[in-house]
């Protein structure tokens, strides 16, 4: 299609000295006519001439016809067209012997290339001198949109970090279209996007523009390929790739996964026990997701390194669950990055127990008192015996050694309850019989294997005052006679009549003893010892004094309450045997409570006088032997005295 627009410009020439003129271009219009005689056509000068670039080659296109008012050879004889690649000119003559040139593409036109064409169309007669005319045209070749957008690059490359903000420009992307116009305006879309990443980044239309529409995160993706397409008004594409790598950031704290736990664990576990099993895992990448884990504080357990990111807990020393029993650990997981980051991880692990202690006592040894004439089962003691160890392996059973006390088992004395160590008495202790029992008590817990332990336990029997007094001189007759003292008539105050020797089988202050005179049948002649039991004269004898002297002495302990005995003596005033013998007769009875039997004394001395000497010297010697009996039972009791102070 070939539309012509002339732009005439008249421009006139003087003629010649011959008159002769040179021919002249008119302009004219496709498809009308103009004669060489109408002076009113403009003489062209300049031709603008617009073809569409997609004209094909052969076509032709007229131009303005030149006319010279010179006839013959002197007319217009020819015409000529300046080189052009793309154009040719044509010259037909028509039935009416008019010749029109015409303009012929001879190569197809590309605007992108050269959107102006400049001819010059040459007119020239054949005369002499010959003469010529010439227009200029500007062929001005119209766009069609023939070309698709070109990227500025076939692939976009962009390295960015991961905690970019939100709606950060990422890159822009160029597509160029050489049309012109509409033709050149581009629109940018995706083409090729994942789902998944679609939502992820913003493409302005206009600009070419990528920019985030939500954070990134390295741990999801670590690199986008997508690609965009430019687009003109006439549906023509352009393609280019976009390459998207985030770069890592240390942004995701290590996670520590306890794969395994063996709790809880025994103590008697040997070191390099594994009691757990960590992953470590880092999200991040390089040194970012580089782990190192560690346990803080000083505790009997570390961290070993198994494979990959595997951890082994392990034991470094023996535990001990009576020192602790539960441990609280913090395993620390730290990557390398820069900050670095870290994660604390806690693990509870407690330590079952084993049968490793024994029972113990508080002390090595125990004393108990236990007064004498207890109540059979009563409670005399308490034993407790302590195990850390824990269930089983501190229940703890009591008993009691088996032993023999003076060939009777130990267990007819004392039982003691296996389950609360509380020792009962089987029988009532009597002080004067046993004064301590030794025994040991074992304390055994329930472990398996068992274990114990024993204490000694000494009972000691504690006094009661149970036991009156017991005179041991002058010991009562067994005969029915009562025994007699001699006293001179010629002693001196402060003589020794006889001693009252007696012994309290108690101790302590129950066997502590005290005599005092308690009846006498001449007041003030006699006086005892408080802690000696001596009787001696407290005057001198007078003529007035009866012959026979009855006293009565009583001896007391110190118990709560005091017990008391009592003995009756029977004092003879004489200068010797015979006027004892004399005197019997006029001896009265006593006012004792044994009257009776000194009665059956007199009636034998009244008829041991009126009996010859011989008798009476059978009786004295009968006396004197019982006296030497009664000397042998004090000295082997321990007192003084005896026949030799009696005869003193």
């Amino acid at each position: 299609m070939v539309e012509l627009m002339p732009d005439f410009l008249s421009r006139r020439r003087t003629k010649a000295s011959s008159w002769e003129t040179s021919p002249r271009i008119w302009g004219w219009s496709p498809g009308s006519y103009r004669s060489a005689e109408s002076a009113s056509c403009p003489e062209v000068e300049n031709l603008e001439v617009k073809f569409n670039e997609i004209a094909a080659p052969g076509a032709r296109y007229p131009l303005p016809e030149a006319v010279d008012p010179d006839v013959g050879v002197n007319s217009l004889q020819s015409y000529q067209l300046s080189p052009n690649q793309h154009f040719s000119l044509d010259v037909q003559t028509g039935d009416d012997g008019a010749v029109n040139p015409e303009l012929v593409l001879e190569r197809a036109l590309d605007r992108e290339q050269e959107a102006v064409h400049h001819l010059v169309l040459t007119a020239s007669d054949g005369g002499d001198p010959r003469r010529s005319s010439t227009a200029h045209i500007r062929v001005t070749v119209l766009d069609t949109n023939d070309n698709a957008p070109v990227f500025a690059q076939p692939t976009y490359r962009v390295q960015v970090p991961e905690n970019m903000p939100q709606g950060t420009r990422l890159l822009t992307v160029r597509a160029s279209d050489p049309d012109e116009g509409a033709n050149g305006q581009v629109a940018y879309k995706f083409r090729k996007i994942n789902e998944k990443q679609s939502p992820l980044f913003l493409l302005n239309e206009t600009t070419g523009e990528i920019s985030t529409a939500k954070s990134l995160d390295y741990e999801e993706c670590s690199f986008y390929e997508m690609e965009i397409q430019a687009e003109d008004v006439g549906a023509l594409l352009g393609r280019t790739k976009v390459l998207i790598s985030l770069e890592d950031v240390n942004d995701n704290r290590p996670e520590v996964t306890v794969t395994s736990l063996l709790s809880p664990v025994l103590e008697s576990s040997p070191p390099g026990t594994v009691i757990a099993f960590l992953n470590v895992y880092d999200r991040d990448s390089g040194k970012n997701g580089q782990v190192v884990c560690y346990i803080r504080d000083d505790l009997p357990f570390k961290l070993e390194k198994s494979v990959d990111n595997y951890y082994r807990l392990v034991t470094w020393k023996y535990l001990d669950r009576e020192k602790v029993s539960i441990y609280n650990l913090t395993v620390t997981a730290s990557d390398l990055g820069n900050p670095p980051l870290s994660t604390d991880t806690y693990i509870t692990l407690t330590v079952a127990d084993t049968n490793d202690n024994p029972p113990t006592f508080p002390h090595a040894s125990y004393s108990a008192y236990v007064p004498e004439n207890n109540p059979r089962g009563a409670s005399i003691f308490s034993l407790t015996a302590q195990d850390p160890d824990s269930q089983e392996n501190a229940q703890i059973t009591y008993s009691v050694v088996e032993d023999t006390i003076s060939k009777v088992p130990l267990s007819s004395y004392v039982s003691i309850n296996s389950d609360t160590g509380v020792l009962y008495a089987l029988r009532s202790f009597d002080y004067e019989q046993i004064r301590d029992l030794q025994l040991w008590v074992t304390a055994s817990d329930s472990g398996d294997p068992p274990l114990s332990s024993n204490v000694s336990l000494t009972l000691f029997v504690v006094d009661q005052n149970d036991n009156a007094p017991e005179i041991l001189y002058p010991a009562l007759p067994t005969d029915g006679s009562t025994g007699v003292e001699l006293a001179p008539r010629a002693a001196e105050p402060g003589y020794l009549v006889t001693k009252v020797v007696a012994v309290d089988r108690d101790s302590g202050q129950n066997a502590w003893l005290s005599y005092r005179l308690l009846k006498a049948s001449e007041p003030g002649l006699f006086a005892v010892g408080l802690h000696t039991g001596e009787v001696r004269t407290a005057r001198g004898l007078l003529d007035r004094d009866a012959l026979k002297q009855s006293l009565v002495v009583a001896v007391q302990d110190h118990g709560q309450p005091p017990l008391s005995a009592t003995v009756t003596l029977t004092v003879a005033v004489a200068d010797s045997i015979p006027d004892v013998l004399a005197d019997l007769g006029s001896l009265k009875p006593s006012a004792s409570a044994d009257e009776s039997d000194l009665t059956l004394y007199l009636v034998v001395a009244v008829a041991a006088v009126s009996c010859v000497f011989l008798a009476f010297v059978i009786v004295l010697l009968a006396l004197r032997l019982r006296r030497w009996h009664s000397s042998r039972l004090l000295r082997a009791a321990g007192c003084g005295g005896g026949l030799a102070d009696l005869f003193a």
